[in-house]
């Protein structure tokens, strides 16, 4: 099982001149297809005056993120294609990348078109870093007024997090750990409860790591 893979720590730009030539690459993180192609038609309505608007997308934790990539134009596998394996180098999903191209008069050649694009994506990278995402399972931990103060200190304290708190009749703390702390955090709740407490499982989801 995928424990944890890496995003962007933030949108990012970077442009490069190669023989004139600008290349503008932007990088934002996406949660789906639609998201994604939503920035590539923004940024075709916002640079209307480029010749190309190169494009690569990684979605969803590994083993099988969905992959994408166009050349808009340039010739066959000098730019999407670079762009992609750049991506992927690099460990990164939930990410969209689009290198906008203003052409400069001199024609740069299949290899130069390749380093260009892909350089472009590798600058914008560095202003962007990365952030580790982490898989969570949620649970809800039912506790008493009286306790849950208590119950919920000592649960931070041994590295629990704890997501959000419900008030009704008991009071439910949703609780996030690594999937392979489950087992610890109902010993935890066993000994500060003295059995009267147990969690029930409901979901998981991908969060951003410290």
């Amino acid at each position: 099982m995928v424990l944890s893979y890496l995003a962007l720590a933030r949108d990012a730009e970077a442009e490069i001149e190669v023989k004139r030539s600008r290349f503008l690459c932007t990088l934002r993180r996406v949660e789906d297809e639609a998201a994604a192609r939503a920035v590539v038609e923004r940024l075709r309505r916002e640079h209307w005056d480029a010749r190309h608007h190169c494009t690569a997308f990684v979605l969803g934790p590994p083993p099988s993120p969905v992959e994408r990539s166009s050349d808009d134009g340039e010739p066959a596998g000098t730019a999407g294609a670079p762009m992609l394996e750049v991506l992927r180098g690099h460990g990164l999903s939930d990410v969209v990348a689009v290198v906008t191209r203003w052409f400069g008069g001199t024609l740069l050649g299949a290899g130069g078109l390749v380093r260009a694009y892909g350089d472009a994506v590798r600058a914008a990278l560095d202003e962007a870093g990365t952030v580790r995402r982490e898989l969570r399972r949620e649970l809800v931990v039912e506790v008493g007024h009286a306790e849950a103060g208590r119950v919920e200190t000592e649960l931070r304290s041994r590295g629990v997090a704890v997501l959000d708190a419900t008030y009704g009749s008991v009071v439910g703390l949703r609780v996030g750990v690594a999937p392979d702390a489950e087992d610890r955090l109902h010993a935890a709740l066993a000994e500060l409860t003295h059995g009267a407490a147990s969690a029930r499982n409901v979901g998981e989801r991908w969060v951003d790591g410290p």
